[in-house]
Order: structure tokens, then C-alpha cells, then sequence
């Protein structure tokens, strides 16, 4: 494992999880509020290929709007509340841009894990178009960020977009293959939903020279398992529970 590895253990999921609206400014203040220095955000594209935060397909759940977020513009989406569908405190948060979020994680001096989150056909095009635009927005030599994606061609997308910035494969099941998959992708690391991840495993991805990581680990029991197997980072909602600077969990 001697590739650089740009992110702290502790990772806010979606910026501050289920204390205010996921995949806003207002989530990622919330999480630095609590001490947190790296977030995972979901990446999609608009209809005129803008990077924007989002993590369904459709607009449904997180706004007052319905249908695929993707099949709209940028200047239709940035007028969505996505706030005030988690509580009225944050009634018209808006959905944030790609830029947007790399300015406020830049200012600060937090990391990013930016997971591509395509509309669904999209995948190749929206990890073109991811790479490209972390490319752009983190230009030094070792950023302090990943790209993510559960989609082989979004990563092969990042790939060409970005092909000097570490991607990850994300595993929601241990496929036939899974780690000969992670390894053509050219990934530096593997996440898995955290009951998948075991000794063996771990075993696996370090005798490879790959990182392990887990999402979305927000029981102290589990992550105290996950942290005896020696992994190597949690994605976690629950950030008002575990000290982002502490391997040891105490609650």
C-alpha cells in the first residue's frame, strides 16, 4: 500500500448523515461542526452535464420537484429546495454544484470522497465527466480526494477523465471476481457494505496492496469489529457519536 491515501479514517456520509439534509452545504458545515475533515458526497450529472450533489435518480424524496433529476438543467435544479424536506430549520437549502462543494472543502482543508452516483444509462458519460471536473477543481499532485463508484464504467470514465486521481470500488455484495475487478479498474481501494467485511477480506485487499473501507457504519459495536480486522477507513452517519480523531470507539 505505498500509493498516497488522501482521506482520514472517519468519513461523514453525505456530508452530516441524518443531522440535516444530506448532499448540502448545510450537511458538510454540520459534519465540520462535529470535527470531521473528510465527507462522502453522491455525483450526478444535469441535463447539461453539470457535476452536482444528488443521490437518487429522482428528485422525489429530497425536494418538492419529482421525476429524474438528470433530465433537467442546471439552472432548473439550483432553484430546488433540498432542505426543507429534512426539517424546516433548513427550508430552502439548495442542491449544491461539484465546484461549489470543492471550494468549501479547499477552504477548509477537507478531504472528499466524491462517489459517482450516475442516472441510470449514464454511467460511462458521468464518470467522464466527474474525472474531468476533480481534475480541474483539485489540480495539485496529491489531492486530498477519492472517486468512488458501485459502477465499473463510471470508474472506467473516471479513469479517463482523471486518470492520475485514486478511485475506489464500492461493493454492496462479494461477487465472483469482485477483487480482480477492483484491480483492472486500476482502484487503490475496495468499500464494502460493512457486514461483508471480515478478516479474509481485509487479508485480501492488503495482500494486494489495496486499502479497505466500509459504509455506513453507525453502531459502535460494528465498528469496533471493523476496527480489530485493522481497516483502514468508516463512512459513517453518526457523527455526533464517534470522535473523528479516535480509533477507539467508546460508545
Amino acid at each position: 500500500m505505498s500509493t498516497p491515501w488522501p482521506l482520514p479514517f472517519w468519513i461523514a456520509h453525505r456530508g452530516a448523515g441524518k443531522l440535516a439534509p444530506e448532499n448540502t452545504l448545510a450537511a458538510f458545515r454540520v459534519g465540520a461542526a462535529h470535527g470531521y475533515r473528510a465527507f462522502e458526497c453522491d455525483v450526478k450529472l444535469s441535463a447539461d452535464g453539470l457535476p452536482f450533489l444528488l443521490h437518487d435518480s429522482t428528485l422525489d424524496r429530497t425536494t418538492p420537484a419529482s421525476g429524474v433529476a438528470g433530465d433537467r438543467p442546471w439552472s432548473a435544479l439550483s432553484r430546488l429546495d433540498a432542505g426543507g424536506w429534512h426539517s424546516p430549520a433548513y427550508a430552502g437549502e439548495p442542491l449544491p454544484s461539484l465546484d461549489a462543494i470543492a471550494a468549501y472543502v479547499q477552504r477548509n482543508g477537507f478531504a472528499l470522497n466524491v462517489e459517482i452516483k450516475p442516472t441510470p444509462g449514464r454511467e460511462h458519460a458521468t464518470g467522464v465527466a466527474a474525472g474531468t471536473a476533480c481534475a480541474r477543481l483539485w489540480p495539485g499532485a496529491a489531492p486530498a480526494l477519492l472517486l468512488s463508484s458501485f459502477e465499473p464504467d463510471a470508474l472506467r470514465g473516471a479513469r479517463e477523465g482523471a486518470p492520475s486521481l485514486p478511485r475506489a470500488l464500492l461493493l454492496d455484495a462479494l461477487s465472483p471476481g469482485w477483487l480482480a475487478l477492483a484491480q483492472q479498474l486500476g482502484c487503490v481501494a475496495v468499500v464494502t457494505q460493512h457486514q461483508l467485511m471480515d478478516a479474509a477480506v481485509v487479508a485480501q485487499l492488503h495482500g494486494a496492496g489495496l486499502r479497505a473501507l466500509c459504509y455506513t457504519v453507525n453502531d459502535g459495536d460494528e465498528a469496533r469489529r471493523l476496527l480489530a480486522l485493522g481497516i483502514d477507513g468508516l463512512i459513517t452517519d453518526a457523527v455526533d457519536r464517534f470522535a473523528p480523531d479516535d480509533r477507539a470507539v467508546s460508545d
